[in-house]
C-alpha cells in the first residue's frame, strides 16, 4: 500500500513539473523580439530563427548597398561606386 501511494505520489510530482514547463518558444513574437527558448522544439526554433536573422542582415546591408551605389553613381563618386560594389557582391544573393 505504501509503494502504491509513494508511485502515485511521484508520477503527480513528475506530471506537474511537466505541466509547469511552458511552452518552447512564444509563438506570436516576431523572430527579432524572442528570447527564451525550451526545450527541444525551442532549440530547434532559436536555429531557424538565428538563420532567419542573419539572412535578414545580409538582405538589408545588400539593399543599402544598392542605394548607396546608386547616389555615388548620380555624384560620379568612383571610389564610393567600387566600395558599394564590393559589398553587392557579397552580400546580394
Amino acid at each position: 500500500m505504501k509503494l502504491v501511494l509513494a508511485s502515485m505520489c511521484a508520477v503527480f510530482i513528475l506530471t506537474g513539473c511537466k505541466v509547469n514547463e511552458g511552452a518552447p518558444y512564444d509563438s506570436e513574437a516576431e523572430p527579432q523580439d524572442r528570447t527564451e527558448y525550451v526545450g527541444v522544439e525551442g532549440a530547434v526554433q532559436a536555429q531557424k530563427d538565428k538563420v532567419y536573422l542573419m539572412d535578414k542582415e545580409l538582405s538589408d546591408k545588400c539593399k543599402n548597398a544598392k542605394v548607396d551605389h546608386a547616389v555615388a553613381l548620380t555624384n560620379n563618386d568612383q571610389q564610393e561606386l567600387k566600395r558599394q560594389e564590393q559589398i553587392i557582391k557579397s552580400t546580394c544573393k
